[in-house]
């Protein structure tokens, strides 16, 4: 019996049950022709924030969360890694260090040659704070054509351009105003009291964009809901986009989020709008912002992001 048999590399000597396999070890690295079930890529960018934010360092923290899940599912009774799901790991996107209009150019080129493999029907890109969707949404259009989104927010996120620039509050504003999307074809799910101007609500109302308030969520069945969403896209649009701010969450299930705040969603409530939007063939791009791991709690914030993530896996 050799010695070293206890002995692994650093930071590999955990406890392994032989009938166990922890969901992390789904992730693959992306290689030149290379197909997976989903797609991911890292956006580590929360220089636009206008609030503190560490939400850089999410992408990482989210990957890590893997860890927590095992790959099986006792409701359904299947095991991703007996079914032979994959998740293709493009990595992260490198940063400019003082240019935030270079990172975000740095984005949109990323995102549209992730696209351009093919590697997955579905890619997910994980933030940052939210002004990445601004590239990622025009990176989308240039490869599969017109776009709807769903966005699961707190916040309109139509803040103008004039007072701070190209922030995390600006994304759907930018895109409207550069003719990459329509508002009709905008529909935000979970917008909040006191978390809004009223000049950014008269701005989505003029646009023509749908806005669900977190009174429509309680009142009206979230199924439902995304499903009267998705027919109301499907016609209009060629693909559907899914951009997910976590502070949509309530602050007792997000306390990872830089705007957290009382009254949002339960996390079952946005995992079954996803599941339901997911079933549509036009959904083929997701994002998770506005995470800030040093702000979270026990990675909570994080863990519900993995799950997010490991749902897409079940359809």
């Amino acid at each position: 019996m050799s010695t070293f048999q206890h002995i692994k590399r650093a930071g590999k000597a955990q406890f392994k049950d032989r009938y166990t396999t922890k969901a992390a070890e789904l992730l693959t690295p992306w290689e030149e022709g290379k197909k997976g079930d989903i797609a991911i890529i890292g956006a580590p960018l929360s220089k636009p924030s206008i609030s503190h934010s560490g939400a850089s360092f999410a992408p990482d923290a989210i990957r890590r969360c893997l860890n927590s899940f095992t790959t099986y599912n006792i409701e359904r009774g299947t095991d991703l890694h007996d079914n032979q799901k994959t998740i293709i790991d493009f990595g992260d996107i490198t940063m400019h260090p003082t240019s935030i209009e270079e990172s975000h150019q740095r984005i949109y080129e990323s995102t549209k040659a992730v696209a351009e493999t093919n590697a997955s029907t579905f890619n997910i890109i994980l933030g940052g704070d939210h002004s990445i969707t601004t590239s990622t949404v025009k990176a989308i259009k240039e490869t599969k054509g017109t776009v709807g989104i769903i966005q699961f927010d707190a916040h309109h996120d139509l803040r103008n351009t004039e007072d701070g620039g190209p922030t995390n509050g600006t994304p759907f504003r930018r895109l409207i105003e550069e003719g990459h999307i329509k508002g009709e074809h905008l529909i935000q799910i979970g917008i909040r009291n006191y978390a809004n101007a009223k000049a950014y609500h008269d701005y989505a109302i003029e646009h023509g964009v749908t806005v669900y308030t977190m009174k429509d969520v309680r009142q009206q069945n979230i199924t439902k809901l995304i499903q009267e969403s998705l027919i109301q896209l499907q016609d209009k649009v060629d693909t559907i986009y899914l951009s997910v701010d976590m502070d949509v969450l309530d602050q007792a299930y997000a306390p990872g989020c830089p705007a957290i705040g009382p009254g949002g969603m339960h996390p079952d409530t946005l995992t079954d709008a996803i599941q339901t939007a997911l079933q549509h063939p036009k959904v083929n791009t997701m994002d998770i912002v506005e995470i800030d791991p040093t702000l979270d709690i026990r990675d909570m914030t994080s863990r519900v992001a993995s799950l997010l993530i490991l749902n897409t896996l079940i359809q």
